[in-house]
Order: structure tokens, then C-alpha cells, then sequence
């Protein structure tokens, strides 16, 4: 492992979802002490606003991070956090969001999605589609261009993005031009050697994804699991026709084989692709910032949205 990563070991939080609620408040809790500054936050306008939900379901929060004094219309892309489905919110990466907006000088929709246990599959993803479609249908009110809009995520958030493309593809719904997937949790079977080999990997682990995945999709899953809940099932046929893709992976991450394998069915299928393994990391290491790899991590990432919506 990377000499600084492991140096920065101590201050890594165990993630422990036993207790739903009580990982949700230790996340609240965390996210409030730290007290992130992001750098150039003035050149955002920054709003909150609720918006229609799915059908029959409750509206959706959400932030949008907009530039200021950039030309418009826009580029945009919708962020998923991260959680395993199950902790996360648009505050804990609210400077996550921030930088990608200021990078791409791109409108940025961070979605408040629902998290399971209490809302299993497919809440999430109806949630992430829900803005999708406000986010395409209002383009003109948000000083956005409807043909470039991306997704972008971390672990749970790659996969719901990856997610996304499918189902948005598979319904007729809104074009989206890119997705942005970082070390994506997209395989429920937990079979893969990365995942075997990690049974206490800092940040993510077999253990938490078997509760994350559980939690997620019920305890009696089966094989019939679709394709929307994990992208990973989808044979290359599937995945024709999806738009272009960065995949980011980790060394030390037992998500790291279910990304590298769905890059490469990406690439059979014809789908353009990025993929970017780094060596000596962990599951979502590049949040200790100070460490050489996490900062080309974060500008290797941020420059990829830049170039997919801006060329």
C-alpha cells in the first residue's frame, strides 16, 4: 500500500451498518467536525431544492452547484454519493460535488437519493431517474444544454450511475453523454477474487458489502437480480450502445475486479473507455488528500468530466 496512505491508517474511520441509523449519525456527526473549506466555493451558487420524485414516491432533495459568471447553457452532471446504499448524503460530499462543477465549469446536481434498508431497490435509482428527467425537462430554467449531461458516483454512487445509463437507455429517457464511474459497487454476488481476498480492507470490505447488498436488495435475492440493481450482471450484449465511460479502480478494493470487469464489457460492447487502475490505494483513499496518488486521483477525475463535457 502507498507509504502515505498507510501513514494516514489511524484516521479512517471503521464503517460498521449494524445499525443503520447510527452509521448514518456517526456520518452526520463526522462530516459536521470536519468542517471541509472548498476552495473557490465563491464562484458557485449554491441552492437546496426539493423535486418531484417517481411516481408515488416522495420529491427528491437535491443541491445544484452552478457556476457564476460562466457563458451558458451549461454542461451538467448528476452526482450519486457514496454509502453502500445505506449512509451518505449531498453534505457529507458537498466539496466533492463542489469540485467537479468548478473543474468542468459545469452545472452540478447532487441527489439526496433514498437508502435502504427502508427503502430497497429500486427507490435509489427511481430517485437518481426522477432527476434525470427534472434535470432535462427544466434545462432551459437551469441554464443547462440537454444533450450534455453526465452521472458521476463513488462506490454505491458509480453503480446507481452505471445503473442510470441502463435504465434511462432501456425506457427512451433523457440522452445521457457520459459516465463518470469511481471504484463502482456494481456486482452483488461477491464472487470476485478482489472481493474474496478483502476481508478487512480499510473503507470497504466483504463483510460490509454482504450487508450493503443485503440491505439493498432483500435477503432472498436469488440469480434473477436485474441488471438496474447490478450492472455487473448484464452480459456484453447489454450493454451496447451505452455512452462513454471512466471507470477508476483501486488496488486494495475488494470493489476492484467487479470495475476492471465492467470496463472490459463495456469495451467489447463498443462503448469508448477510460480506465484508470491505481496502485498502492484502498476503497475511496483518495479522501486522504494530503497523499501524492489521491491528488493525481482527484485531478485525473476531475480533468475526465472536463474533457467529456467540454472537449
Amino acid at each position: 500500500m502507498d507509504p502515505e496512505l498507510v501513514a494516514a491508517l489511524a484516521g479512517v474511520p471503521k464503517a460498521d451498518f449494524s445499525d443503520p441509523a447510527a452509521a448514518r449519525a456517526h456520518v452526520t456527526a463526522s462530516v459536521r467536525a470536519k468542517k471541509v473549506e472548498v476552495e473557490g466555493i465563491d464562484r458557485l451558487k449554491v441552492e437546496d431544492r426539493l423535486i418531484p420524485g417517481p411516481d408515488g414516491g416522495p420529491d427528491v432533495p437535491v443541491r445544484i452547484y452552478t457556476p457564476i459568471g460562466v457563458e451558458g447553457p451549461l454542461p451538467a452532471a448528476l452526482y450519486f454519493h457514496s454509502g453502500g446504499f445505506v449512509v451518505g448524503s449531498v453534505e457529507a460530499e458537498h466539496a466533492d460535488a463542489a469540485g467537479f462543477a468548478l473543474a468542468a465549469d459545469a452545472v452540478v446536481i447532487s441527489v439526496d437519493y433514498r437508502l435502504a434498508p427502508e427503502n430497497p431497490y429500486p427507490a435509489g435509482l427511481e430517485d437518481c431517474y426522477a432527476a434525470l428527467v427534472w434535470a432535462a425537462g427544466n434545462a432551459e430554467e437551469l441554464g443547462i444544454d440537454a444533450t450534455r449531461i453526465a452521472v458521476s458516483g463513488s462506490s454505491a454512487g458509480g453503480g446507481l450511475s452505471a445503473a442510470l445509463c441502463l435504465l434511462a437507455r432501456d425506457r427512451g429517457g433523457p440522452a445521457i453523454c457520459f459516465q463518470l464511474l469511481l471504484i463502482p459497487e456494481l456486482d452483488d454476488r461477491l464472487d470476485t477474487p478482489s472481493m474474496l481476498a478483502s476481508v478487512d480492507t480499510p473503507m470497504w470490505n466483504k463483510p460490509l458489502a454482504e450487508i450493503s447488498w443485503r440491505y439493498y436488495l432483500g435477503e432472498d435475492r436469488g440469480p434473477d437480480v436485474p441488471i438496474y440493481a447490478a450492472p455487473a450482471r448484464a452480459r456484453t450484449e447489454d450493454l451496447a450502445g451505452l455512452p462513454p465511460a471512466y471507470v477508476q479502480t483501486a488496488e486494495h478494493d475488494p470493489l476492484r475486479d467487479e470495475g476492471l470487469l465492467y470496463a472490459l464489457k463495456l469495451l467489447q460492447a463498443g462503448v469508448p473507455v477510460e480506465i484508470h487502475q491505481y496502485a498502492g490505494t484502498f476503497h475511496g483513499s483518495y479522501v486522504i488528500r494530503a497523499a501524492a496518488v489521491s491528488v493525481r486521483q482527484v485531478e485525473e477525475m476531475r480533468a475526465a468530466l472536463r474533457r467529456a463535457l467540454r472537449g
